[in-house]
């Protein structure tokens, strides 16, 4: 029978990289290199580093490289790593619309592994990295990204499928074989939102971890014979029914072809969760344009969407990952640090009581007036200890389609992730990376 699976696998199989706008190519390696820039800033942290002792102990040396390190393993083991490193602290891509998917995070460890390990062109890692692409939005946005109401985490569940078309176009396989790798997926996807209520935030960066590794183990037991269900996204127990609610099937394969969801690829501008990010970049604004100091606030409103006041009215953060989830803390931090250093986001300022004290005077609302379709627009209220009140509404933030990065903005955001590495080493990166369609072997390029 013919089943989404199957539909969505043929499109992946059959695209060629003659068929993807050039926009579109382009917005694809943006979203690489700036995720790679991310993952090698993600690999210094702690919890990265018990991610990749546990790859090195369990997986054998191979040909893929672990970004911010010397380490080279096959690619389930690296891909897990990378996975990781590339969602360790809130600096990888979404899209806008959301539909749940990280393009960035769980695309480009899986594709990266699998080229290198396949000695892949940077033609055959473009295209596969766009059919992953189209696949994974297409589930999410079929789902309505309705999972995480229901308390999961969607880059974790999502990343598996695109993932799984990703590898399975880089190993060559079928589009019976894909369809299978996609099936499998359906029991390797994963990932609860409860570190964003309790603590434990260590393992929202191992959803993307274990997605990544989902994906290449997916589709090496699918080029294997091994199979799955074939209505794994649309059935009765699948993906849209299990993880979510009231899907719209039509959106799966809506547009297949013709219109690029890698388009909506969004960068982040700060190292915390999307939903911030416009509220952050609008008490930025009144910060600088009216020279405010937290110490002389007396409240801030946030006005947002209804996930923003659901999902992040987060008060008393008892961890980094949790402080970054919460839009309270984000926004009270800026009043005090700089949000555009990723460094900023750490125990110090966790437990600075001054953000602390502004954290709790941080209301949470929904934008009534929001301009429609928009969820990430917010408006911000200051209200000062002197009786002064400065307000600010924006509707986007540098990174999103409607503002893309230019490539000096993209360079100066990894120049800042990678500035440990030698500088010669990450130019050279970033160049080689921008003509990625030029590449005959992936395994070639520089690393970092």
């Amino acid at each position: 029978m013919t089943t989404a699976s199957r539909t969505l696998a043929e499109f992946a199989i059959s695209l060629r990289f003659e068929d993807i706008p050039a926009q579109v190519v382009e917005r694809a390696k943006t979203c690489m290199i700036d995720v790679i820039g991310g993952a090698v800033y993600g690999s210094t942290m702690p919890w990265s580093r018990m991610i990749l002792a546990y790859a090195q102990r369990n997986g054998a040396a191979g040909k893929c490289n672990v970004f911010g390190t010397d380490a080279r393993l096959q690619p389930p083991s690296a891909a897990l790593a990378n996975g990781a490193f590339a969602h360790a602290f809130e600096l990888d891509s979404m899209c806008q619309p959301s539909v749940g998917s990280h393009p960035g995070a769980a695309l480009t460890p899986t594709a990266l592994a699998v080229a290198q390990d396949r000695s892949k062109s940077g033609k055959d890692l473009i295209t596969a990295f766009v059919a992953g692409c189209e696949v994974m939005y297409r589930i999410g946005a079929a789902a309505h990204h309705s999972s995480e109401l229901l308390g999961f985490h969607a880059p974790g569940l999502l990343g598996v499928f695109g993932g799984a078309a990703t590898a399975s176009r880089l190993m060559g396989l079928d589009a019976g074989q894909m369809a299978n790798a996609m099936g499998i997926s359906g029991s390797l996807c994963s990932g609860l939102l409860e570190f964003s209520k309790s603590g434990g935030g260590m393992v929202k960066c191992l959803h993307l971890g274990r997605s990544n590794e989902g994906a290449i183990v997916a589709a090496s037991l699918a080029a294997d014979g091994y199979t799955g269900p074939p209505a794994i996204i649309e059935g009765k127990f699948g993906f849209l029914r299990v993880f979510g609610r009231d899907p719209d099937e039509a959106r799966l394969t809506e547009g297949l072809g013709s219109v690029w969801h890698t388009m909506t690829t969004t960068l982040k501008c700060y190292a915390c969760h999307s939903t911030s990010h416009v509220p952050v970049t609008a008490a930025l604004a009144l910060k600088e344009k009216h020279r405010i100091s937290g110490e002389d606030i007396e409240s801030i409103r946030v006005a947002g969407s209804e996930k923003l006041v659901s999902h992040h009215a987060i008060h008393e953060p008892q961890d980094i990952a949790m402080a970054q989830y919460s839009a309270p803390f984000n926004v009270a931090l800026t009043f005090f640090r700089n949000p555009k250093d990723p460094a900023v986001f750490c125990m110090e300022s966790v437990n600075h009581p001054g953000i602390r004290a502004l954290c709790r005077k941080v209301t949470l609302e929904l934008y009534e007036n929001a301009a429609k379709g928009n969820k990430l627009a917010s408006r911000v209220t200051v209200r000062m200890r002197d009786g002064r009140e400065f307000v600010e509404a924006l509707e986007y933030y540098p990174g999103m389609p409607q503002r893309p990065f230019t490539v000096e903005q993209l360079r100066e955001k990894f120049n800042i992730l990678t500035a440990a590495l030698p500088q010669e080493r990450r130019q050279r990166f970033f160049e080689q990376f921008l003509a990625l369609e030029t590449a005959a072997n992936v395994a070639d390029l520089e690393t970092v």
